[in-house]
């Protein structure tokens, strides 16, 4: 027999032994999971399900859109923690991010290898498995739990990681937009395609395409340029917490651009499995890991505006344009991928399997006891705060309020000033391009430079303190009277009885979940390996620029 053919025979066997150990009665679709870093919650079918003017107005995603259509969205999803390393620890285990070892910090975090990972859980049960770009960093390799650089299919190019950088530099050099664009389209195409080119004959697959584009930075203008969003469409659509102002609209402008690149992604990926003929035997799943980079209220905070995220799923065989009302944290995803592919949970899970409210034909509250959810951070850019200290928080969600209790309410939310206020830093523009020249949990950005820069003005000092002031010990907010959540009302004696159950409620279920904060001294998080420099290796860069951070 020839040695490719015996190779094949023998990869055969070893399918059927794994598919025979696997849940007889699982779906086992493939899955697709499109995962955008710091993506928020930013498509045009959130425009029309909240009823309110948004920055979701001036979004154009036609995909995403049409999945919603197609498919089930989720109103109320968010993530455990609002940063990147910790939110995807979570995710990929579906544990409490707290429960994941050093997979709780973003820099110096380590992967715990006794904590199984759902990637490699389908490829145990039979699944053929790939990624492309990000699924977890920072270590060697940056995609651990995924099984590390053997699963990764990016020959085909890394520009999906950088589009705005990429597409104009290719603009700078002669070509037209439409050209540019196609040809970075054509390296998503080019990478899912060798993908499901090493598949067996009928084995399900999973593949994993974690864009890193709408990470920080992005061309200034390029939002208008590229996908020809106006920024002054943003007037009056704007959150409270940012301030209206030209230059803010057009850091917003080019942020959305970035998002719609990654519905123009996601438009590929689908018409590669039309091609293929795989659309109805898969699940199409499409999120974040938490809200936009370098703006208040956003990523490294327990607002809305940095923990809630898109997610849409179009389901083999499912009800088409559904709007569930559960609240869903993305470590559901986890069980959720596990039941699909027949794999066994394993213990310490807390997130919960979607399958049976993806398989439902009903809208709005499919299970009545997913009605909150829990979020939380500890440490973020490493020397934030002197002696690398960890701004720890954790909120409790729920359909009318947020309530947040902060740990450590001497600290700044955002970090040390450190030089931020010095004029000549602010004149030298490093606020843009340098995240740890000051406030360091908030990446660097022209909004975080703008509001720097205005502190001193009266119309503006708000949005300073909002962003960068320290914050009291809890805090409480009504959405039913204030979506944006900046008016904190846990001192006001009308919501002393609501304040005091919440209270209660998230206490409780951090120590039932042994949360290292609540539990023991609540020193764990304070002390080595989780606190002090990094004592592994800088992280690597994503995408073939230097341009974006892992953080």
């Amino acid at each position: 027999m020839k040695p490719h053919r015996l190779h094949y025979l023998l990869g055969l066997i070893a399918l059927t032994l794994r598919l025979t150990a696997a849940d007889a009665g699982a779906p086992r679709w493939n899955i697709l999971f499109v995962f955008a870093d710091d993506w928020g919650r930013y498509a045009g079918v959130y425009a029309g399900i909240d009823g309110k003017p948004s920055i979701n107005d001036v979004i154009k995603t036609p995909h995403v859109d049409r999945m919603a259509r197609e498919g089930t969205t989720f109103r109320h999803a968010f993530v455990n923690a609002p940063s990147c390393t910790p939110c995807r620890s979570s995710l990929l285990s579906g544990r409490y991010f707290f429960n994941t070892g050093r997979g709780a910090i973003l820099q110096g975090a380590v992967w715990d290898e006794k904590i199984p990972s759902f990637p490699l859980m389908l490829r145990d049960t039979g699944y053929h498995i790939g990624k492309s770009y990000k699924v977890w960093s920072p270590g060697t390799p940056a995609d651990a739990p995924f099984g590390g650089q053997a699963h990764a299919y990016e020959k085909s190019g890394r520009a999906p990681n950088n589009f705005s950088e990429e597409a104009t530099e290719r603009v700078a050099k002669g070509m037209t937009v439409a050209a540019a664009r196609d040809e970075i389209l054509a390296q998503v195409r080019g990478n899912f395609d060798a993908f499901l080119a090493d598949r067996k004959p009928g084995q399900p697959w999973h593949y994993f395409f974690g864009t890193t584009t709408t990470h920080r930075k992005w061309i200034k203008g390029s939002g208008k340029s590229l996908w020809g969003i106006e920024p002054e469409a943003l007037k009056g659509k704007m959150p409270a917490f940012l301030p209206d102002v030209p230059a803010v609209r057009q850091d917003v402008a080019d942020y959305l651009g970035e998002c719609q690149a990654v519905d123009a992604y996601l438009g590929e990926l689908r018409a590669r499995l039309e091609a293929a003929g795989e659309l109805d035997r898969t699940l199409i799943v499409i999120s974040g890991d938490h809200g936009m980079p370098g703006v208040p209220s956003g990523k490294c905070n327990l607002y809305d505006h940095g923990t809630a995220v898109a997610l849409v799923m179009r389901v083999p065989g499912g009800k088409a344009g559904r709007v569930v009302d559960d609240f869903v944290c993305l470590p559901d995803l986890a069980p959720t991928f596990m039941e699909i592919g027949g794999a066994k949970p394993p213990a310490g899970l807390y997130g919960r399997s979607l399958v049976s409210i993806l398989k439902s034909a009903k809208s709005g509250q499919i299970e009545a006891d997913r009605t909150w959810v829990i979020t939380g951070r500890e440490r973020h850019v490493e020397d934030a705060r002197e002696g690398f200290l960890p701004f720890p928080m954790r909120a409790l969600r729920n359909r009318d309020f947020i309530y947040i209790r902060n740990f450590a309410a001497d600290r700044y939310p955002m970090g040390d000033a450190k030089t931020a206020l010095e004029a000549s830093v602010l004149a030298s523009g490093a606020l843009t391009e340098n995240t740890r020249v000051g406030f360091a949990d908030m990446d660097s950005s022209p909004t975080k430079e703008w509001i720097i820069a205005h502190r001193a003005d009266p119309k503006w000092q708000w949005h300073f303190e909002h962003a960068f002031g320290r914050r009291p010990r809890e805090e409480l907010y009504d959405l039913r009277k204030d979506p944006d959540q900046v008016k904190n009302v846990a001192s006001d004696p009308a919501y002393a009885q609501t304040k005091a159950a919440l209270a209660k409620q998230l206490m409780t279920t951090l120590t039932d979940a042994k949360d290292p904060r609540v539990t023991g001294d609540g020193m764990t998080f304070e002390r080595p390996p989780f606190s002090g420099p990094l004592d592994s290796a800088p992280e690597g860069k994503r995408g073939r620029k230097a341009s974006k951070t892992e953080n």
